[in-house]
C-alpha cells in the first residue's frame, strides 16, 4: 500500500498531471465547482435550471433533436463517403451499389436521408417555438440571428446533398435552382455561374456541391452551433414563458 501510495503521489505531483488536472479530488465544494468549470463536457450542462425548463411541452426538445439529427448525419455521412465517388460517371452507380452490395448500406443511406428531412423539420419548428414564446427578445436577439444562420445552413446542407445521387431528381432540382439564381437582378448571371461552376451543369457542379456538403457547410454549422449553445448559457439558459 505504501509503494502504491508513493507512486500515486509522484504521478499527481508531476508537472504533466498538474497541466491536465488543475485541481484536487472533488471532495470539497470548491473542487467540485472547479471540476465542472474546467471540464468542457460537464460545462455544457448548467448546475441549476429553471423549473419551466424541465417541461417537455415548453420546448418539445426541438433544439436537442436538431443537434441529434446533425450528429446522425455526420456519422452516416462519413460512412457513406467511404463508398461514394463524386463523379458524374460513377455517382449514381455508387448509390445503387451502396444500397445493394454494401453491408448495411441501405440502412446507412436511409438514416442519412431521413435524418436530413428530420433536421429540416426540427430546426424549422424550433424557430417557430422560439418566435411564438418570445425567446428572440433582449438579451437573446444575437442568438436569434445565430439561429437564423443555422436555419439557412440547414437548408443549404439539404439542397447540396440533394444533388449528390446524380439522378433525374437531382439533375432537375439543380437545374431549377440555378435558373432561379440566374433570374436574380443585376448579379443573376454571376450567381448562376458561381453556383454551377461552369456554363452548363456537369462535373464541376457536382464537385462544387460535394465540397460544400461535406466540408464547408458542416464546419460552418458546427461553429454556429457552438456559438449558439454558448450564448444560451451566457443568456441565463432557456428563456421562460411570456
Amino acid at each position: 500500500m505504501r509503494r502504491e501510495h508513493t507512486i500515486a503521489d509522484r504521478v499527481t505531483s508531476s508537472a504533466l498531471w498538474r497541466s491536465i488536472v488543475r485541481h484536487g479530488y472533488p471532495d470539497t465544494q470548491r473542487n467540485q465547482a472547479l471540476v465542472i468549470a474546467s471540464n468542457v463536457f460537464l460545462h455544457l450542462h448548467p448546475v441549476k435550471i429553471k423549473r419551466y425548463a424541465t417541461k417537455v411541452t415548453y420546448t418539445f426538445c426541438l433544439g436537442g433533436l436538431s443537434f441529434f439529427m446533425f450528429l446522425v448525419l455526420t456519422l452516416t455521412g462519413v460512412l457513406l463517403m467511404f463508398y461514394y465517388v463524386p463523379s458524374t460517371d460513377q455517382a449514381y452507380t455508387n448509390m445503387q451499389e451502396i444500397e445493394a452490395s454494401v453491408t448495411f448500406g441501405m440502412l446507412m443511406r436511409n438514416m442519412h436521408r431521413y435524418a436530413a428531412h428530420g433536421m429540416v423539420i426540427a430546426v424549422f419548428l424550433h424557430m417557430c417555438r422560439v418566435f411564438y414564446t418570445g425567446s428572440y427578445k433582449p438579451p437573446r436577439e444575437f442568438n436569434w440571428i445565430v439561429g437564423v444562420i443555422l436555419l439557412v445552413l440547414t437548408f443549404l446542407l439539404s439542397f447540396t446533398g440533394y444533388l449528390l445521387p446524380w439522378d433525374q431528381l437531382a439533375y432537375w432540382a439543380i437545374t431549377v435552382g440555378s435558373e432561379m439564381a440566374g433570374a436574380a437582378p443585376i448579379v443573376g448571371e454571376q450567381a448562376q455561374f458561381l453556383m454551377v461552376g461552369d456554363y452548363e451543369i456537369g462535373q464541376a457542379t457536382l464537385i462544387r456541391f460535394y465540397t460544400l456538403h461535406v466540408i464547408f457547410l458542416p464546419l460552418a454549422a458546427a461553429l454556429m452551433m457552438a456559438v449558439h449553445f454558448w450564448r444560451i448559457r451566457k443568456d441565463g439558459g432557456i428563456s421562460g414563458p411570456l
